[in-house]
């Protein structure tokens, strides 16, 4: 059985807890999209991690962790990456990566940041981990797929055309220095021999995964509001976040995924620019929640950078939820929220004096306020909580009406950031 763990929101709603509990009982986990511009953050019995490249599931020594055709890969930071868990402990994981994933270059790091220097002020707030230039190449046809480190004939072909694209750019758009063709080809026979233990038919290994009845998890990175086509465009990631971009990115059949469990936050957070309507206004307000939010403080994983806060946004979410195809949710931080008296949730968009229900596009969305309904707080830590049952009457009232605005039922309810900390609801 395959099921997709994805976001509803922004990003940061915890799919890396959700990922590493479910893992237990999976066979597989698959990465399918992104790369190491965004974190998951994970606490079980070794310590607190946060991934980038690597999936959630790495901590198990009965799974494997697959690296999937979809993701954009960047050789010496997933080694890097692998070797900083193993010394902390972990047993070496079982990974294999796609011959299709195709190669995040330093000179994609590099134009990214050039581009972001270009624009100053009006920059979308990349991390600079060359994700944009990764796609844009892709698509383009001028990438490096990884089975191609293997031909010497092929990478010469595509070094030429790398640099005379590249180096226009680099010398005559941002006034930098040009790649060097042979440092270039160096440094795509060293990625050969690091990633060659790992290399394999993905897709070919997955297809006979499901025929044997093996239980697979396919892990998205970022959430639906950070799609490229769905999301808050042009203030979004450049691959898919959707978990109909799983079959895709993994290399599966899309009919194969049965279950899509949509991961949504108990209030709002995001990295980042772009419309965010929820976003609380008042300073004390949104550092008080930041500083309680997640673990240790809403920080992004990959950057560090403080999120942006905000109430919960019902449009949005039901939005995240219908466009990702969810089948159940896992709410997550609600344990944060025993410290208010009142907790607001946004249940329209107030756009041109008219109130709407459905997420618009960027240019609409700009206008939109929020729309308010009031939920008595619960005052007190739900921390420690195992049954639905024994939660707070108030704290049952506002799981409650966010699962009928939704529309959506509500399975699992995570009360704490440690793998443990979860309520499952029937």
């Amino acid at each position: 059985m395959v099921r997709a763990i994805v976001g509803a929101n922004w990003g940061d709603e915890g799919k890396g807890k959700i990922t590493d509990m479910l893992a237990q009982k999976a066979d597989i986990i698959v990465r399918f999209q992104g790369g190491s511009n965004a974190g998951h953050t994970i606490i079980n019995n070794y310590g607190k991690f946060a991934l980038h490249l690597l999936p959630s599931g790495i901590f198990y020594d009965h799974t494997t962790s697959v690296i999937g055709n979809g993701v954009a890969l960047n050789i010496p930071y997933f080694i890097e990456e692998l070797e900083g868990v193993i010394s902390r402990g972990i047993p070496k994981p079982k990974i294999l990566v796609s011959d299709r994933a195709q190669l995040l270059m330093p000179y994609h790091i590099l134009q990214d940041t050039y581009e972001e220097e270009r624009l100053a002020g009006k920059a979308y707030g990349s991390t600079k981990s060359g994700i944009a230039p990764f796609y844009s190449d892709k698509y383009a046809k001028i990438g490096i797929q990884a089975a191609e480190l293997f031909d010497d004939r092929i990478l010469d072909e595509r070094i030429e055309k790398i640099c005379l694209l590249k180096n226009v750019l680099f010398k005559y758009l941002y006034n930098k220095p040009e790649i060097d063709k042979a440092e270039l080809k160096d440094t795509m026979h060293s990625y050969r021999d690091m990633i060659a233990p790992y290399l394999c038919d993905t897709a070919a290994f997955l297809n006979n995964a499901i025929n044997e009845g093996k239980d697979i998890l396919l892990e998205g990175q970022l959430g639906s509001l950070k799609d490229t086509d769905h999301g808050i465009y042009p203030m979004v990631t450049s691959s898919s976040t959707l978990a109909a971009y799983g079959a895709v990115g993994a290399g599966i059949p899309p009919y194969e995924i049965k279950e899509i469990i949509t991961v949504v936050k108990a209030y709002s957070s995001a990295v980042g620019g772009g419309e965010f309507v929820t976003e609380i206004p008042d300073k004390a307000q949104a550092d008080e929640l930041r500083i309680r939010g997640g673990d240790k403080g809403e920080y992004g994983a990959t950057t560090g950078r403080p999120r942006r806060m905000g109430w919960f946004d019902a449009v949005a979410s039901r939005y995240g939820c219908r466009i990702q195809g969810a089948t159940c949710v896992a709410l997550t931080v609600v344990d944060v929220l025993g410290y208010l008296d009142k907790l607001p949730v946004c249940t329209g968009y107030e756009i041109d004096n008219k109130i709407v229900n459905d997420f618009p596009p960027s240019p609409l969305l700009k206008k939109a306020k929020p729309v308010y309904e009031y939920l008595p707080g619960w005052k007190c830590d739900i921390r420690g909580i195992k049954d639905y049952k024994e939660l707070p009457e108030n704290c049952r009232r506002y799981i409650e009406f966010i699962e009928k605005q939704i529309k959506i039922p509500i399975t699992m309810v995570s009360n704490g950031p440690g793998r443990d900390e979860i309520i499952y609801r029937k």
